[in-house]
C-alpha cells in the first residue's frame, strides 16, 4: 500500500492557492445557515457570512459549500449593504486533493521515492512518474519501476488542487466590511415522512405521531441550521442525482414533546417549519417530530375484492382466500387531526394481551390534504376466509358476456365481522338477480355489505350482464 507523503508543506490548501483567491471564507466566518427541504431530493442552502474584504475588485474563495452543488443556482448578495457588492465572474472549484488526483497531476513529472523498510535500503530517490493507468510507473535512471514498496514524496501542491469544493467569484466592492448571504440549491438532501399508529385494541380510535426522515449526502454538514421541509410534487427542469440513503442507524423513537412545527400553505404545495434549530451532518440519517393527533376515530374493514376480467371470461374456482383488512380514519379537525400530512409510511402498532406493542401492518400514503379520508391496507385477514365459484357463463354478442357467481364469506374470527364484497364491474354492466341488496359505489364498482357471524358463514349469488 503506497501512501502521498506531503514534506514541507505548512500552507493550507487555501493558501496554496491564495494568488487565485485573494480572501477567502470558511465556515468560521458563518453567522446563520438554513435549509429548505424539498420530497425529490433538492434543498435550497441560504449560507450567511460575515467577511472582511477590500474596497474594488478583489477575488472570494467561498469554501465549505456542498459537494452537490448545483452552480448555475448561486446567488450571492450583501444583507448589510445591499447593492454595495457586484459580481464580475463566477466559478465553482470541485477538483479536490486525494491520492489519486495527486499522481494524476505530476505524470511526466519528478518525485522523490522514500523507502523506510530496513531491508531495503533505497533511501530517498528521483524518479520521474511516466504513468499512472492500472497502477503508478516510475522511470529510476535507466530503470522502470512498476509499483514501489515505500512512499511516494511530492514537492508540493498543485495549483489547480484545493482541499474543499469552493465558490471562487470576481467582486467590486464598496464596503470594507460585508454581511454575505448566499443561496444555493444542491442535491442530495432527502426528507421522508413516517408515521406511528396506534391502535386501540377496540379498533375505534387510534393515536397518530409523524416524524420527519432526513438523509443528508450533499457533501456538507449544516450546524445549528433552521430547517423548512416543503411537501409536495415541485417540478425541476433537470432531474436530481440519484440520492442514496446513509448507512447511520436510526435512533430509537422517543415520546414527542415540546412544539410541533408550524405548518402553512406555500405555492401549490405546504411549508412545514421546525420550531428549534438542528445540526445535520454529512452521511447522517435523523428523525424529527412532525405532527401528533390522539383519539382519532377510525373503522377497520374487511374486503374481498374481485377482477374485472372476471366477466368477460370463464374462470375456475378461486379456492381459499384470505380477506384484506384495512384502516380508515377522516383527516378533520372534528376528529383531532385536519393536518395535510406528507407522503409516506404509516406503521401500525397494536398492544396484545400483556400490554405490549407489536407491529400490525404498514402502508404507504400520497400526499394527503385535510378533510380527506386516509386508508391504510394492513394486510389479509388470518380467521376470514373467502372463496369464488363462477356458476355460469354466456357470451351474448361479440362483446356482450353473462356471468353468474356464488360467493362465500367465512368467519373464524370469535367476534361477528361486516365483509365488504367488492366486485369492479367493466364496461355497461348490470346485476340481473341477486340474493342480497348491493351498493352501486361508483359507474364500475358494485358492493355487497355482508354481515358474518363469529364461527359462521355466508353466501351471496348473482348475475351480471356485461357489455365491453
Amino acid at each position: 500500500m503506497q501512501y502521498i507523503l506531503l514534506i514541507g508543506l505548512v500552507l493550507s490548501a487555501a493558501e496554496a492557492n491564495a494568488e487565485l483567491a485573494g480572501v477567502s471564507s470558511t465556515l468560521a466566518d458563518q453567522t446563520d445557515v438554513a435549509v429548505t427541504a424539498y420530497n425529490n431530493g433538492l434543498a435550497l442552502v441560504r449560507d450567511t457570512r460575515k467577511v472582511a474584504l477590500p474596497t474594488g475588485e478583489l477575488s472570494l474563495q467561498f469554501m465549505d459549500v456542498a459537494q452537490q452543488i448545483r452552480p448555475e443556482t448561486v446567488s450571492l448578495q450583501s444583507a448589510s449593504a445591499p447593492g454595495s457588492v457586484g459580481i464580475l465572474e463566477q466559478n465553482y472549484e470541485y477538483d479536490l486533493i486525494s491520492p489519486s488526483k495527486l499522481m494524476e497531476k505530476y505524470v511526466g513529472k519528478q518525485v522523490w521515492l522514500q523507502n523506510f523498510h530496513n531491508d531495503i535500503k533505497l533511501g530517498r530517490t528521483e524518479a520521474d512518474l511516466l504513468s499512472t493507468n492500472e497502477g503508478p510507473v516510475y522511470k529510476v535512471g535507466n530503470e522502470i519501476y512498476l509499483g514501489f514498496p515505500g512512499n511516494v514524496v511530492l514537492p508540493e501542491i498543485p495549483e489547480n488542487l484545493i482541499a474543499k469544493p469552493s465558490l471562487i467569484w470576481m467582486l467590486s466592492n464598496e464596503q470594507a466590511e460585508q454581511t454575505l448571504e448566499v443561496t444555493y440549491l444542491t442535491n442530495g438532501v432527502s426528507w421522508q415522512a413516517d408515521y406511528v399508529v396506534t391502535l386501540a385494541k377496540n379498533d375505534a380510535s387510534l393515536d397518530l405521531a409523524g416524524w420527519v426522515t432526513m438523509n443528508n449526502q450533499s457533501g456538507a454538514t449544516y450546524t445549528n441550521a433552521q430547517l423548512k421541509l416543503v411537501a409536495g410534487d415541485v417540478n425541476v427542469v433537470q432531474p436530481p442525482a440519484e440520492v442514496f440513503y446513509a448507512g447511520t442507524a436510526l435512533s430509537n423513537r422517543a415520546e414527542q414533546g415540546g412544539q410541533m412545527p408550524k405548518q402553512e400553505a406555500f405555492a401549490e404545495y405546504h411549508l412545514y417549519t421546525i420550531p428549534r434549530r438542528t445540526t445535520i451532518k454529512q452521511n447522517q440519517s435523523k428523525q424529527l417530530a412532525l405532527l401528533n393527533g390522539t383519539g382519532v376515530q377510525c373503522v377497520k374493514k374487511y374486503e374481498y375484492r374481485g377482477q374485472e376480467y372476471f366477466y368477460s371470461q370463464q374462470i375456475p374456482p378461486t379456492g381459499e382466500e384470505h380477506v384484506g383488512v384495512f384502516l380508515e380514519f377522516e383527516n378533520e379537525e372534528a376528529n383531532h387531526l385536519g393536518i395535510p400530512l406528507p407522503a409516506g409510511v404509516m406503521r401500525v402498532y397494536q398492544e396484545d394481551s400483556e400490554g405490549m406493542l407489536q407491529f400490525a401492518g404498514e402502508d404507504r400514503i400520497e400526499h394527503t390534504p385535510k378533510d380527506e379520508t386516509v386508508t391504510l391496507r394492513m394486510g389479509d385477514a388470518f380467521d376470514i376466509i373467502g372463496e369464488r365459484v363462477q356458476t355460469d357463463y354466456k357470451v351474448l354478442g361479440p362483446r356482450t358476456h353473462e356471468s353468474a357467481y356464488e360467493v362465500t364469506i367465512r368467519n373464524h374470527k370469535e367476534e361477528d365481522v361486516v365483509v365488504d364484497i367488492v366486485e369492479p364491474m367493466p364496461g355497461d354492466w348490470r346485476i340481473l338477480t341477486t340474493s342480497q341488496e348491493f351498493e352501486k359505489k361508483d359507474a364500475h364498482t358494485a358492493i355487497f355489505h355482508m354481515a358474518v357471524p363469529k364461527d359462521g358463514e355466508v353466501k351471496v349469488t348473482y348475475r351480471a350482464r356485461v357489455r365491453i
